[in-house]
This record gives structure tokens, C-alpha cells and sequence, in this order.
């Protein structure tokens, strides 16, 4: 079968990674991919936002299956866009349409869906530009930490946590009023600050049946004890030592099957993967967010510890044959550090040559934010998280110990991460 996966980073250079390990897999290319998808298939230099260009490349690779990494392409509707070419239908396509994509695409929409459905999540309100002062209002009602959130996408930076009124004064003007991320921020959602473990949950689903792929945790801060600013994920975990049978089962019969039955009592048609960020506050579940996709760097976590083929499972989403399939799991560690621009996640700089990368050693070196020289086949830097280091162990320690002895062996100039990925879980 050919496979076309959309993306560019080290989500996708993981999920490339695994889909060219199975037998099923007769030719996978990567649009527009990086210098590390080259290992597992062949790129495609197009711009996944230009769905025509994507079409044409499908027509012409004779594309089976399309799995859509990122988030942008489905809140657009690429699969709306798909689905409604005739020469394009025998394709298997695996994201839901710019319906189902609006629980990522609008937290607005997200919220309202939770409590539509009886989901546990934070108190909220969600205000318009027109309503600042309302907002501002609202913001006294709640107490320290003041947690803001634009409506739509932001590239992972549209959620700020305010230690005080007047930063989040500030902020709120900066999101409503000053438009910080453009038409991300038409709404902002005001809500309160849960305090506890932070764990991410993947589900697949063919829209009817669902699986759990493993857990994982990340880290979202740039500075080690979850210090500065948010960034796209600095490091994961999995699995996750807190999330405990008794966990999991109050999570799957509060969050995950009510999310799924309340997609079909909503008609709107789902298949592929969820991702639920969660928290645990006193050993109860409640939602932060849901994405459309698989979370990064979490899958740099995730895809090395399925040991089954992934094919089969994501072939019978077409079907609705979800639930004869079999997923299996190595118990080891797998743990990742993302290595990132001197500067990140404000402004830093590009094209920096990396070195040491042919020294790693016990590890998957996922590609991020990399370009490649065509002549002398030299590696650069071009974008903020520039490589996921991902190693396994019998426990965090060991898998630690691994990661880190080739984070510091792989170098460039201002290269910067954290220190104490995994740490948290080993106390």
C-alpha cells in the first residue's frame, strides 16, 4: 500500500519511523517531511496547506492511505476537501473533517462539547473583544493562578498562566484587544486553574469502536521545575507511573467513552486519533484539552514502545473493524528530550550546523526542525525544537541515563534542554 503522511517534525518523522517497519507498507512519502523522514521514505516538497498540490501528488503516487499529522490541514478541512473529489474517495484517509476538527480548532467549541456531555473539566467562560471589561470582571471572580486561552490555533503558545491580576490584566488585553495571535484570539477563554499531574491520553478510533495507544507525560515549560514560558513539549515520558489502574478506568469511563458517544450523538463523523490532555487532581480525572492528532513530542515517546504493527489497526478505521484489532505494548521506558534553539520559544536562530549525529548511540534521533545541505548532506538547524532524543529503559533512570549521554554527544550552537525529564516521576 502507498502512504502519504502530511508533517514535518518529530511527530511525524515517529509516526514515518513506525508505518515503514510494517510489511504492509509497500512505499510511504512524506510531505514535506525533513532530513530524518529520508530514512524511512521518500519526501515531497509541497505545502500540505495547498490542497491541490497535496491532491495532485496523491493522483500522481497513486496514495492509498493520507494520515494527516499536524492540525492546521484538518481544522482547514482537507478531509472535507477529499471527500468531496470523486477521484479522491478510494482514498483511506485518516483525521476527521473540519467538523470533528473544531475540538482542536476552537475551545470554545471544546468546552461546550464537555459539557454537553458530562465531561469533567475547569470552570470557564469564553468572552469576545466587545466584552473585555466583562472579562476583566471575570478574572477578579477567580483566584491566582489565572489560566487564558485563545479560542483557536496558536502554534501550542495561544495558553497563558498568570501568577497575578495585573499580568493576567495585561494579557488578556494583549489576547482580546491587541489580537497577540491574530484570529486565534476573536474569543478567549478565561478558566480556572486546576493544580495537580498533567497526563496525556491517545485514542484511536474508527468513530464507533476506540483503543488506547500507551500514555505519556510531557513537559511543557522551557525551563527545568516547569519554570519560563510554554513551549511545543521539551520532553516525555511513557508510561506513567500515577496513572494507575484506578485512574485509567475512571478516566475511560468518564472522559474517553462519553468523548466518543457524544461525537456519534453529534453526527459528526471521527476517524483516527484523539488526543486528551488530562489532569489528576486529588485522584480525579478532568480535561485541559483535546487535539485532533497524535501530541508531539509524546509520540516520540509512544511509537517506540508499540511493538504491533500499527497498520492493520489504522487500515480498519475504514471499516469500522476497530475492535478485532490487537495493539501490544513494551512495559520498558521510553523517554525523550527535545533539544531546541538558543532562544526558544521567543525568537532564535536558524541554520546552525549539528554535529555528532552519526555518534548517537541506543537511541532514536527524531528529526524536528532540521534541513539538510544537497551537496555536502550536512545537517542545519531551521526551527525552534530541532531534535527528540528518545531512549528506553527498564526504568526511568536507565532510559535517562541513555538519552542524556547522547544529548550531550549531539551539539550545535545554543543548543538548550532540559535537565530533568522524568525526574518528577522517579520521586
Amino acid at each position: 500500500m502507498n502512504v502519504l503522511l502530511l508533517g514535518s517534525g518529530g511527530r511525524e518523522h515517529a509516526l514515518a519511523w513506525k508505518l515503514s517497519q510494517s510489511p504492509l507498507t509497500t512505499q510511504l512519502y512524506i510531505a514535506p517531511g525533513n532530513p530524518g523522514t529520508l530514512l524511512t521514505g521518500i519526501n515531497l516538497p509541497i505545502d500540505i496547506s495547498d490542497f491541490d498540490a497535496v491532491k495532485n501528488s496523491c493522483l500522481q503516487y497513486n496514495i492509498q492511505m493520507m494520515i494527516v499529522g499536524p492540525e492546521e490541514p484538518l481544522v482547514k478541512g482537507i478531509i472535507d476537501y477529499f471527500e468531496a473529489d470523486p477521484r479522491l474517495r478510494h482514498i483511506h484517509l485518516i483525521g476527521p473533517g473540519s467538523k470533528g476538527a473544531q475540538l482542536e480548532g476552537s475551545k470554545d467549541f471544546a468546552k461546550a462539547f464537555m459539557g454537553r456531555h458530562h465531561i469533567p473539566t475547569a470552570r470557564y467562560k469564553t468572552f469576545t473583544g466587545d466584552e473585555f471589561e466583562e472579562a476583566k470582571a471575570y478574572l477578579y471572580e477567580m483566584q491566582a493562578p489565572y489560566v487564558l486561552k485563545a479560542d483557536g490555533l496558536a502554534a501550542g503558545k495561544g495558553v497563558l498562566i498568570c501568577d497575578n491580576i495585573s499580568e493576567a490584566c495585561f494579557e488578556l488585553e494583549s489576547l482580546l484587544i491587541k489580537k497577540r495571535f491574530g484570529n486565534s484570539c476573536s474569543k478567549v477563554i478565561i478558566e480556572e486553574f486546576l493544580q495537580g499531574r498533567e497526563l496525556s491520553l491517545f485514542v484511536v478510533t474508527d468513530g464507533s469502536n476506540w483503543k488506547l495507544l500507551p500514555e505519556a507525560k510531557d513537559y511543557k515549560r522551557i525551563g527545568d521545575g516547569d519554570k519560563g514560558p510554554n513551549t511545543g513539549g521539551m520532553g516525555a515520558v511513557s508510561p506513567v507511573s500515577f496513572a494507575d489502574e484506578k485512574l485509567m478506568q475512571k478516566v475511560i469511563d468518564r472522559i474517553v467513552v462519553p468523548t466518543i458517544e457524544g461525537l456519534k450523538q453529534e453526527n459528526i463523523p471521527y476517524k483516527g486519533f484523539i488526543f486528551i490532555g488530562l489532569i489528576e487532581v486529588q485522584g480525579e480525572p478532568f480535561v485541559i484539552e483535546y487535539n485532533v492528532r497524535l501530541g508531539d513530542p509524546e509520540t516520540e515517546s509512544v511509537m517506540p514502545r508499540i511493538t504491533s504493527d500499527l497498520m492493520p489497526v489504522l487500515l480498519s478505521l475504514k471499516d469500522n473493524t476497530l475492535h478485532e484489532q490487537t495493539l501490544t505494548f513494551d512495559p520498558a521506558y521510553a523517554l525523550t528530550i527535545v533539544l531546541v534553539s538558543a532562544g526558544y520559544p521567543g525568537d532564535y536562530p536558524k541554520g546552525i550546523e549539528i554535529f555528532g549525529l552519526d555518534q548517537a548511540k541506543g537511541v532514536v534521533v527524531f528529526h524536528a526542525g532540521t534541513k539538510m545541505d544537497k551537496k555536502s548532506e550536512a545537517i542545519f538547524t531551521a526551527g525552534g525544537r530541532v531534535l527528540c532524543i528518545t531512549g528506553m529503559g527498564s526504568d526511568i533512570e536507565s532510559a535517562r541515563r541513555i538519552c542524556y549521554d547522547n544529548a550531550r554527544s549531539i551539539d550545535f550552537l545554543g543548543k538548550t534542554y532540559r535537565s530533568d525529564i522524568g525526574l518528577d516521576l522517579m520521586k
